[in-house]
């Protein structure tokens, strides 16, 4: 293998070894800590812009599943592991880990102690780096200082309006339509609501409130998605929310769209220290004092008082409920995860159901 370096914007070096494809990267470094759930990792458009870290040593053992993926292709821009796997064995794998990185034009990264890049990411906060195949210099520093993250959810959401439903039966919940506002939609969430049998219409991140409000839609869905929620890019985005909010259609928030509705209903966000990332984030109910195991994967979170849902390590906002509308700030659709809060989706419909009536 290739001798490769990882600099931090701090200064320090890592040297190990380049699999995958051999391309100059910068990003914000991030780590996951999720046993399984790689390839999910890799296609979830919420790490677009970021250098990804696995903290599970082994990764790539059952290969490459492409109907597991969460989008079309890897999102990311680079992925660190301790040791890729080069012989998967599993019946529906594809190809191994290095060739889909050479294929999508993603460099990797082994070899370098993960433990220890963790540790600094913990101990100082999520940071910029970048992969080079040369001896660091400075200017490679001043490079990953320098990197920021532009537009993000510009780049990941669909450009076009497209529906997708499960065929019909004289059952009248059937006719339930999903408005799912895509800001870098993992295929989770769809496939989630398509099982419930409703008809999906995802918009692209730039629609109109007219144009979804357009297709009377039973519930209006916003995703997750990558990046800073109040980044003056989402503007646009954030005012379009407050008026569907207005329509009094029931919404439902997850990751992202948790953020962008708080900030819509006037609530405030900020960036923690390494966010949260991984399958085994414990989160309570507070109305129920129940306690979840939950799939999550973000660096922002909401600042209020008035939680639905707390996280048990560091008790930040992990949800809210607005009434006929509530967010979460995990992914109840957990694909290669924890599903003990898929039943959300059932709430959801429930007070769909309730507003329309039925």
């Amino acid at each position: 293998m290739k001798t490769a370096y990882l600099v931090l914007e701090n200064g320090v070096i890592f040297k190990g070894q380049a699999f995958g494809a051999e391309v100059q990267t910068l990003g914000e470094i991030v780590f996951t800590t999720g046993m399984t759930g790689y390839l999910e990792t890799l296609t979830d458009p919420s790490h677009y812009g970021q250098i990804v870290l696995q903290t599970f040593p082994l990764i790539g053992n059952y290969g490459v599943i492409p109907e597991d993926f969460e989008s079309e292709k890897i999102a990311l821009s680079a992925y660190i592991v301790k040791y890729p796997c080069h012989y998967p064995s599993n019946f529906r794998s594809v190809e191994n880990l290095d060739s889909l990185l050479k294929r999508s034009g993603v460099a990797g990264l082994c070899g370098i102690d993960t433990r220890m890049l963790t540790k600094i990411i913990r101990e100082s906060g999520v940071m910029n780096g970048k992969i080079t195949y040369t001896v660091p210099t400075e200017k490679d520093r001043e490079d990953a200082a320098r990197y920021a993250i532009e537009s993000p959810i510009k780049q990941v959401s669909y450009k076009e309006q497209r529906e997708k439903s499960k065929e019909k039966s004289e059952d009248e919940n059937d006719s339930r339509k999903i408005a799912l506002i895509d800001f870098g939609a993992k295929a989770g969430i769809e496939k989630a609501f398509l099982r419930r049998k409703c008809r999906v219409i995802r918009f692209s991140h730039s629609a109109g409130a007219s144009e979804i409000l357009k297709v009377k839609p039973s519930g209006i869905v916003l995703s997750n998605g990558p990046g800073d929620p109040a980044d003056p890019a989402n503007a646009g985005i954030i005012d379009t929310i407050r008026e569907l909010d207005r329509s009094e259609v029931p919404i439902l928030g997850i990751c992202m769209g948790h953020q962008l509705l708080a900030l819509a209903k006037g609530f405030k966000t900020h960036k923690m220290k390494f966010g949260h990332r991984g399958a085994n984030h414990p989160v309570k109910d507070i109305s129920t004092g129940r306690t979840f195991v939950t799939s999550q994967n973000h660096g922002y979170a909401v600042n209020a008082d008035n939680s639905a849902f707390v996280n048990v390590n560091d008790g930040t906002n992990e949800g809210l409920d607005y009434g006929v509308s509530f967010s979460i700030q995990f992914h109840p659709e957990a694909q290669s995860g924890p599903l003990d809060t898929s039943f959300l989706f059932d709430r959801f419909l429930e007070r769909i159901d309730k507003h329309a009536g039925r």
